[in-house]
């Protein structure tokens, strides 16, 4: 596939195959493509915890935990849908970003590089037949979630880039430039 054609043609799919489990070698093929992304001074920011498997009961239990923490009067059926989230889909790439290590790299260009580095994960996988869903919210920025995947409370979580096979796919309609582009020549 031809890179205009997987940036034309990518999209998120909320409906994943979750038991068509995507292999370890088409996952390091995506985290490969990932880190070709430019990085600032040369940092390479960018931290990927992958959870599969068995393991994704461990990490429904730690989103069912922080939820519950988090909204104290959640429901039960809430805390379930919660704890039952990474078993919707075969893998989920978690990603960080790095503090700064090097004085003339700043935070915000560690955070786009990780961020370019999660577009070229994403076109990768539509290359190669998968779907991924690029999601963040309130489990992204939880000190115990962040922990559980080796991250200091005070690190960037950008989010949970899910990985699998779509069950269908329908057209989508494609953005235009136009009316986001000022020209001056």
């Amino acid at each position: 596939m031809d890179v205009f054609e997987a940036i034309h043609n990518r999209q998120s799919a909320a409906k994943i195959k979750a038991d068509q489990p995507v292999s370890r070698d088409l996952i390091e093929k995506l985290l490969s493509a990932a880190v070709q992304a430019p990085n600032h001074h040369k940092v390479r920011p960018w931290r990927f915890v992958v959870v599969s498997g068995d393991s994704r009961q461990n990490y429904g239990e730690v989103l069912a935990t922080a939820l519950r923490k988090r909204k104290p009067d959640s429901t039960e059926e809430a805390i379930k849908v919660e704890r039952e989230k990474p078993l919707r889909y075969p893998a989920t790439i978690v990603v960080g970003v790095d503090k700064p290590s090097d004085p003339k790299a700043s935070e915000l260009e560690n955070v786009i590089a990780v961020a370019a580095a999660v577009e070229n994960l994403l076109l990768a996988a539509q290359a190669l037949g998968l779907i991924g869903m690029w999601r963040s919210g309130k489990a992204a920025e939880d000190s115990e979630v962040k922990a559980f995947f080796g991250f200091a409370p005070d690190q960037l979580m950008i989010g949970f880039i899910h990985i699998g096979y779509p069950e269908k796919l329908d057209p989508v309609s494609r953005p235009s430039f136009e009316d986001r582009t000022m020209w001056m020549e």
